[in-house]
Protein backbone atom coordinates (compact mmCIF):
# COMPACT_ATOMS: atom_id res chain seq x y z
CA UNK A 1 0.00 0.00 0.00
CA UNK A 2 2.79 2.41 0.94
CA UNK A 3 4.76 1.76 -2.23
CA UNK A 4 1.65 2.07 -4.41
CA UNK A 5 0.87 5.47 -2.87
CA UNK A 6 4.47 6.65 -3.35
CA UNK A 7 4.46 5.53 -7.00
CA UNK A 8 1.22 7.40 -7.72
CA UNK A 9 2.37 10.54 -5.88
CA UNK A 10 5.76 10.71 -7.64
CA UNK A 11 4.33 10.22 -11.14
CA UNK A 12 1.34 12.52 -10.65
CA UNK A 13 3.44 15.27 -9.02
CA UNK A 14 6.00 15.25 -11.83
CA UNK A 15 3.40 15.23 -14.63
CA UNK A 16 1.49 18.17 -13.16
CA UNK A 17 4.73 19.92 -12.21
CA UNK A 18 5.91 19.79 -15.82
CA UNK A 19 2.53 21.02 -17.08
CA UNK A 20 2.67 23.94 -14.63
CA UNK A 21 6.17 24.87 -15.78
CA UNK A 22 4.99 24.81 -19.42
CA UNK A 23 2.51 27.59 -18.67
CA UNK A 24 5.05 29.62 -16.64
CA UNK A 25 3.58 28.75 -13.24
CA UNK A 26 5.87 27.51 -10.40
CA UNK A 27 6.29 23.74 -10.55
CA UNK A 28 5.25 23.37 -6.90
CA UNK A 29 1.77 24.59 -7.80
CA UNK A 30 1.40 21.67 -10.21
CA UNK A 31 2.58 19.24 -7.54
CA UNK A 32 0.03 20.60 -5.08
CA UNK A 33 -2.76 20.30 -7.66
CA UNK A 34 -1.64 16.70 -8.31
CA UNK A 35 -2.10 15.92 -4.61
CA UNK A 36 -5.50 17.59 -4.69
CA UNK A 37 -6.63 15.45 -7.65
CA UNK A 38 -5.36 12.08 -6.42
CA UNK A 39 -6.46 12.79 -2.85
CA UNK A 40 -9.81 12.43 -1.07
CA UNK A 41 -11.20 15.68 -2.49
CA UNK A 42 -11.36 14.38 -6.10
CA UNK A 43 -10.29 10.82 -7.08
CA UNK A 44 -9.57 9.42 -3.62
CA UNK A 45 -6.91 6.95 -4.83
CA UNK A 46 -4.35 8.09 -2.23
CA UNK A 47 -5.07 8.76 1.45
CA UNK A 48 -2.94 10.76 3.86
CA UNK A 49 -1.08 8.42 6.27
CA UNK A 50 1.37 8.81 9.15
CA UNK A 51 4.12 7.47 6.90
CA UNK A 52 3.47 10.10 4.22
CA UNK A 53 3.33 12.78 6.92
CA UNK A 54 6.79 11.77 8.17
CA UNK A 55 8.13 11.77 4.61
CA UNK A 56 6.69 15.22 4.11
CA UNK A 57 8.35 16.41 7.33
CA UNK A 58 11.75 15.29 5.99
CA UNK A 59 10.93 17.11 2.75
CA UNK A 60 10.31 20.34 4.68
CA UNK A 61 13.64 20.05 6.49
CA UNK A 62 15.52 19.46 3.23
CA UNK A 63 13.85 22.47 1.61
CA UNK A 64 14.76 24.75 4.51
CA UNK A 65 18.31 23.35 4.66
CA UNK A 66 18.72 24.12 0.94
CA UNK A 67 17.32 27.62 1.48
CA UNK A 68 19.97 28.24 4.14
CA UNK A 69 22.73 26.82 1.92
CA UNK A 70 21.69 29.17 -0.89
CA UNK A 71 22.01 32.27 1.30
CA UNK A 72 24.81 34.67 0.31
CA UNK A 73 26.12 36.17 3.57
CA UNK A 74 28.40 38.58 1.69
CA UNK A 75 25.47 40.17 -0.17
CA UNK A 76 23.44 40.08 3.01
CA UNK A 77 26.06 42.16 4.85
CA UNK A 78 26.92 44.42 1.90
CA UNK A 79 23.45 45.87 1.41
CA UNK A 80 23.43 47.00 5.03
CA UNK A 81 20.66 48.66 7.01
CA UNK A 82 18.44 49.63 4.05
CA UNK A 83 17.75 46.02 3.07
CA UNK A 84 17.17 45.17 6.74
CA UNK A 85 14.64 47.98 7.16
CA UNK A 86 12.87 47.00 3.94
CA UNK A 87 12.68 43.40 5.16
CA UNK A 88 11.58 44.39 8.67
CA UNK A 89 8.59 46.37 7.44
CA UNK A 90 8.01 43.72 4.78
CA UNK A 91 7.38 41.35 7.68
CA UNK A 92 5.57 43.65 10.14
CA UNK A 93 3.00 45.18 7.78
CA UNK A 94 1.80 41.84 6.27
CA UNK A 95 1.81 40.30 9.77
CA UNK A 96 -0.56 42.98 11.04
CA UNK A 97 -2.58 42.97 7.81
CA UNK A 98 -3.16 39.21 7.88
CA UNK A 99 -4.10 39.25 11.56
CA UNK A 100 -6.62 42.06 11.10
CA UNK A 101 -8.06 40.36 8.00
CA UNK A 102 -8.79 37.12 9.88
CA UNK A 103 -10.32 39.02 12.79
CA UNK A 104 -12.45 41.10 10.43
CA UNK A 105 -13.97 37.87 9.06
CA UNK A 106 -14.20 35.82 12.26
CA UNK A 107 -14.33 38.35 15.08
CA UNK A 108 -11.78 40.04 17.31
CA UNK A 109 -10.63 37.56 19.94
CA UNK A 110 -9.09 38.28 23.36
CA UNK A 111 -5.31 38.61 23.45
CA UNK A 112 -3.73 35.21 24.10
CA UNK A 113 -6.79 33.12 23.18
CA UNK A 114 -6.54 30.21 20.69
CA UNK A 115 -8.51 32.19 18.07
CA UNK A 116 -6.17 35.15 18.53
CA UNK A 117 -3.16 32.98 17.69
CA UNK A 118 -4.97 31.54 14.67
CA UNK A 119 -5.46 35.10 13.45
CA UNK A 120 -1.80 35.94 14.05
CA UNK A 121 -0.75 32.81 12.20
CA UNK A 122 -2.59 33.99 9.07
CA UNK A 123 -0.38 37.07 9.32
CA UNK A 124 2.72 34.89 9.75
CA UNK A 125 1.95 33.13 6.45
CA UNK A 126 1.94 36.51 4.69
CA UNK A 127 5.42 37.45 5.97
CA UNK A 128 7.18 34.98 3.66
CA UNK A 129 8.82 36.20 0.44
CA UNK A 130 9.87 33.93 -2.43
CA UNK A 131 12.39 35.84 -4.49
CA UNK A 132 13.07 33.18 -7.16
CA UNK A 133 10.41 34.53 -9.57
CA UNK A 134 11.69 38.08 -9.07
CA UNK A 135 15.30 36.99 -9.65
CA UNK A 136 14.32 35.33 -12.93
CA UNK A 137 12.47 38.46 -14.11
CA UNK A 138 15.38 40.75 -13.16
CA UNK A 139 17.87 38.45 -14.90
CA UNK A 140 15.87 38.57 -18.13
CA UNK A 141 15.89 42.38 -18.01
CA UNK A 142 19.60 42.57 -17.06
CA UNK A 143 18.78 44.33 -13.78
CA UNK A 144 19.77 41.69 -11.22
CA UNK A 145 23.27 43.07 -10.51
CA UNK A 146 22.09 46.67 -10.13
CA UNK A 147 21.89 48.31 -6.68
CA UNK A 148 18.12 47.96 -6.78
CA UNK A 149 18.30 44.28 -7.73
CA UNK A 150 20.78 43.46 -4.96
CA UNK A 151 18.62 45.36 -2.45
CA UNK A 152 15.55 43.31 -3.39
CA UNK A 153 17.38 39.96 -3.20
CA UNK A 154 19.10 40.81 0.10
CA UNK A 155 15.88 42.11 1.64
CA UNK A 156 14.14 38.88 0.63
CA UNK A 157 16.84 36.81 2.37
CA UNK A 158 16.59 38.90 5.56
CA UNK A 159 12.79 38.72 5.24
CA UNK A 160 12.94 34.91 5.41
CA UNK A 161 15.20 35.01 8.50
CA UNK A 162 12.86 37.44 10.30
CA UNK A 163 9.85 35.39 9.21
CA UNK A 164 11.37 32.23 10.70
CA UNK A 165 11.96 34.05 14.00
CA UNK A 166 8.34 35.29 14.05
CA UNK A 167 7.13 31.78 13.20
CA UNK A 168 9.15 30.31 16.06
CA UNK A 169 7.69 32.74 18.60
CA UNK A 170 4.08 32.40 17.40
CA UNK A 171 4.22 28.58 17.36
CA UNK A 172 5.76 28.59 20.83
CA UNK A 173 3.00 30.82 22.15
CA UNK A 174 0.09 29.41 20.21
CA UNK A 175 0.60 25.63 20.30
CA UNK A 176 -0.05 25.13 23.98
CA UNK A 177 3.16 26.63 25.35
CA UNK A 178 1.72 30.08 26.00
CA UNK A 179 1.39 29.38 29.72
CA UNK A 180 5.14 29.81 29.97
CA UNK A 181 4.73 33.38 28.77
CA UNK A 182 6.13 35.33 25.87
CA UNK A 183 9.31 36.18 27.82
CA UNK A 184 10.14 32.48 28.16
CA UNK A 185 9.56 31.86 24.45
CA UNK A 186 11.74 34.80 23.46
CA UNK A 187 14.49 33.77 25.90
CA UNK A 188 14.54 30.22 24.55
CA UNK A 189 14.60 31.53 20.98
CA UNK A 190 17.51 33.86 21.81
CA UNK A 191 19.35 31.03 23.56
CA UNK A 192 18.92 28.85 20.50
CA UNK A 193 20.44 31.48 18.21
CA UNK A 194 23.29 32.02 20.69
CA UNK A 195 23.87 28.26 20.71
CA UNK A 196 23.67 28.18 16.90
CA UNK A 197 26.20 31.03 16.60
CA UNK A 198 28.76 29.49 18.99
CA UNK A 199 28.32 25.92 17.75
CA UNK A 200 28.13 27.22 14.18
CA UNK A 201 31.60 28.76 14.36
CA UNK A 202 33.10 25.45 15.50
CA UNK A 203 31.09 23.42 12.99
CA UNK A 204 32.00 25.81 10.17
CA UNK A 205 35.72 25.43 10.92
CA UNK A 206 35.36 21.65 11.05
CA UNK A 207 33.56 21.53 7.70
CA UNK A 208 36.02 23.99 6.17
CA UNK A 209 38.91 21.70 7.14
CA UNK A 210 37.11 18.60 5.83
CA UNK A 211 36.20 20.46 2.65
CA UNK A 212 39.81 21.48 2.06
CA UNK A 213 41.08 17.94 2.52
CA UNK A 214 38.25 16.07 0.76
CA UNK A 215 36.79 18.53 -1.74
CA UNK A 216 33.71 17.26 -3.61
CA UNK A 217 33.68 13.98 -1.73
CA UNK A 218 30.37 12.38 -0.81
CA UNK A 219 31.16 12.48 2.90
CA UNK A 220 30.61 16.26 2.90
CA UNK A 221 26.90 16.25 1.92
CA UNK A 222 26.37 13.22 4.17
CA UNK A 223 27.81 15.12 7.15
CA UNK A 224 25.81 18.18 6.08
CA UNK A 225 22.57 16.20 6.08
CA UNK A 226 23.46 14.84 9.52
CA UNK A 227 24.01 18.42 10.75
CA UNK A 228 20.61 19.41 9.34
CA UNK A 229 18.86 16.64 11.24
CA UNK A 230 20.79 17.30 14.46
CA UNK A 231 20.07 21.05 14.43
CA UNK A 232 16.39 20.34 13.73
CA UNK A 233 16.27 17.94 16.69
CA UNK A 234 18.18 20.25 19.03
CA UNK A 235 16.01 23.25 18.11
CA UNK A 236 12.75 21.46 18.88
CA UNK A 237 13.86 19.20 21.75
CA UNK A 238 16.01 21.53 23.86
CA UNK A 239 14.88 25.05 22.93
CA UNK A 240 11.23 24.61 21.94
CA UNK A 241 12.01 26.18 18.55
CA UNK A 242 10.47 24.93 15.29
CA UNK A 243 12.52 22.14 13.71
CA UNK A 244 12.53 23.95 10.34
CA UNK A 245 14.37 26.81 12.06
CA UNK A 246 17.15 24.40 13.01
CA UNK A 247 17.34 23.10 9.43
CA UNK A 248 17.55 26.65 8.05
CA UNK A 249 20.28 27.59 10.52
CA UNK A 250 22.25 24.46 9.58
CA UNK A 251 22.21 25.68 5.99
CA UNK A 252 23.35 29.16 7.07
CA UNK A 253 26.29 27.61 8.98
CA UNK A 254 27.51 25.83 5.84
CA UNK A 255 26.57 28.42 3.19
CA UNK A 256 30.07 29.97 3.12
CA UNK A 257 32.18 26.83 2.67
CA UNK A 258 33.47 26.13 -0.86
CA UNK A 259 31.34 23.02 -1.31
CA UNK A 260 28.05 24.65 -0.24
CA UNK A 261 26.70 24.53 -3.83
CA UNK A 262 27.80 20.88 -4.06
CA UNK A 263 25.91 20.02 -0.84
CA UNK A 264 22.88 21.94 -2.11
CA UNK A 265 22.88 19.98 -5.39
CA UNK A 266 23.00 16.68 -3.51
CA UNK A 267 20.13 17.77 -1.24
CA UNK A 268 18.13 18.86 -4.27
CA UNK A 269 18.46 15.37 -5.77
CA UNK A 270 16.78 13.82 -2.72
CA UNK A 271 14.21 16.60 -2.60
CA UNK A 272 13.46 16.53 -6.34
CA UNK A 273 13.22 12.75 -6.62
CA UNK A 274 11.17 11.86 -3.55
CA UNK A 275 10.75 14.08 -0.52
CA UNK A 276 9.76 17.26 -2.36
CA UNK A 277 6.91 15.67 -4.37
CA UNK A 278 5.63 13.91 -1.25
CA UNK A 279 5.63 17.20 0.68
CA UNK A 280 3.91 19.34 -1.96
CA UNK A 281 1.48 16.64 -3.06
CA UNK A 282 0.79 16.05 0.64
CA UNK A 283 -0.48 19.61 0.91
CA UNK A 284 -2.96 18.82 -1.84
CA UNK A 285 -3.94 15.62 -0.04
CA UNK A 286 -4.67 17.60 3.14
CA UNK A 287 -6.48 20.48 1.44
CA UNK A 288 -10.16 20.26 2.27
CA UNK A 289 -11.96 21.38 -0.90
CA UNK A 290 -15.26 20.02 0.40
CA UNK A 291 -15.13 22.59 3.19
CA UNK A 292 -15.06 25.48 0.73
CA UNK A 293 -17.91 27.93 1.01
CA UNK A 294 -18.78 31.36 -0.35
CA UNK A 295 -17.26 32.86 2.82
CA UNK A 296 -13.97 31.02 2.33
CA UNK A 297 -13.82 32.04 -1.33
CA UNK A 298 -14.38 35.67 -0.34
CA UNK A 299 -11.72 35.31 2.34
CA UNK A 300 -9.35 33.86 -0.28
CA UNK A 301 -9.77 36.89 -2.56
CA UNK A 302 -9.24 39.32 0.34
CA UNK A 303 -6.28 37.23 1.55
CA UNK A 304 -4.53 37.58 -1.83
CA UNK A 305 -5.23 41.32 -2.03
CA UNK A 306 -3.99 41.98 1.50
CA UNK A 307 -0.88 39.84 0.89
CA UNK A 308 0.11 41.77 -2.24
CA UNK A 309 -0.78 45.26 -1.01
CA UNK A 310 0.88 44.96 2.43
CA UNK A 311 4.19 43.87 0.89
CA UNK A 312 4.15 46.78 -1.54
CA UNK A 313 3.24 49.25 1.22
CA UNK A 314 5.63 47.86 3.85
CA UNK A 315 8.69 47.52 1.59
CA UNK A 316 7.94 50.43 -0.72
CA UNK A 317 7.36 52.92 2.10
CA UNK A 318 10.74 52.23 3.71
CA UNK A 319 12.46 52.36 0.32
CA UNK A 320 10.86 55.77 -0.28
CA UNK A 321 12.01 57.29 3.01
CA UNK A 322 15.54 55.96 2.40
CA UNK A 323 15.81 58.29 -0.60
CA UNK A 324 14.73 55.94 -3.38
CA UNK A 325 12.55 57.50 -6.07
CA UNK A 326 8.83 56.74 -6.16
CA UNK A 327 9.14 54.37 -9.12
CA UNK A 328 12.15 52.57 -7.59
CA UNK A 329 10.30 52.19 -4.28
CA UNK A 330 7.40 50.63 -6.17
CA UNK A 331 9.81 48.24 -7.93
CA UNK A 332 11.16 47.10 -4.54
CA UNK A 333 7.64 46.61 -3.17
CA UNK A 334 6.49 44.64 -6.23
CA UNK A 335 9.70 42.59 -6.25
CA UNK A 336 9.05 41.51 -2.66
CA UNK A 337 5.43 40.44 -3.07
CA UNK A 338 5.98 36.93 -4.51
CA UNK A 339 5.19 33.95 -2.28
CA UNK A 340 6.30 30.35 -2.75
CA UNK A 341 7.68 27.35 -0.88
CA UNK A 342 8.26 29.16 2.42
CA UNK A 343 4.58 30.16 2.65
CA UNK A 344 3.65 26.50 2.09
CA UNK A 345 6.14 25.31 4.69
CA UNK A 346 4.82 27.81 7.23
CA UNK A 347 1.24 26.71 6.45
CA UNK A 348 2.17 23.05 6.85
CA UNK A 349 3.76 23.80 10.21
CA UNK A 350 0.65 25.66 11.34
CA UNK A 351 -1.51 22.69 10.39
CA UNK A 352 0.71 20.28 12.34
CA UNK A 353 0.48 22.33 15.56
CA UNK A 354 -3.23 23.11 15.25
CA UNK A 355 -2.97 26.80 14.34
CA UNK A 356 -4.34 26.43 10.80
CA UNK A 357 -7.32 24.56 9.38
CA UNK A 358 -6.81 22.59 6.12
CA UNK A 359 -9.36 24.73 4.28
CA UNK A 360 -6.97 27.71 4.45
CA UNK A 361 -4.46 26.01 2.17
CA UNK A 362 -6.71 27.13 -0.70
CA UNK A 363 -6.05 30.87 -0.15
CA UNK A 364 -2.30 30.15 0.18
CA UNK A 365 -2.18 28.25 -3.12
CA UNK A 366 -4.20 30.99 -4.83
CA UNK A 367 -1.76 33.59 -3.46
CA UNK A 368 1.27 31.71 -4.81
CA UNK A 369 -0.25 31.43 -8.30
CA UNK A 370 -1.41 35.06 -8.40
CA UNK A 371 1.82 36.59 -7.09
CA UNK A 372 3.98 34.38 -9.34
CA UNK A 373 2.09 35.51 -12.44
CA UNK A 374 1.69 39.21 -11.55
CA UNK A 375 5.18 40.00 -10.26
CA UNK A 376 7.17 39.54 -13.52
CA UNK A 377 4.49 41.41 -15.50
CA UNK A 378 4.41 44.38 -13.12
CA UNK A 379 8.20 44.56 -12.85
CA UNK A 380 8.56 44.70 -16.63
CA UNK A 381 5.92 47.43 -16.84
CA UNK A 382 7.63 49.48 -14.10
CA UNK A 383 11.08 49.18 -15.69
CA UNK A 384 9.68 50.06 -19.11
CA UNK A 385 7.98 53.14 -17.69
CA UNK A 386 11.11 54.33 -15.84
CA UNK A 387 13.26 53.93 -18.95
Amino acid sequence: MIFKDLAIIIVAAKIFGILARKINVPQVVGEIIAGLIIGPSVLGIVQQTDFLSMMAEIGVLLLMFSAGLGTNLHDLIKTGPIAFCVALFGVLVPLVGGTVLYMAFYGFSPLGSPEFFKAVFIGVILTATSVSITVKALQEMGKLKTELGITIVSAAIIDDVLGIIVLTIVIGLGSGSQDAGIASIIIRSVLFFVFAFVAGLLIYRFFKAIDKKHEHSRRIPILGLSLCMFMSYAAERYFGVADITGAFVAGIILCSINDAPYIERKMDINSYMLFGPVFFAGIGLKTNVEGLSAAILLFSVCFVLVALITKIIGCGFIARITHHSGIDSLKIGVGMMTRGEVALIVSQKGLSVGLLDPVYFTPVILLIITSSVLTPILLKLLYSKSE
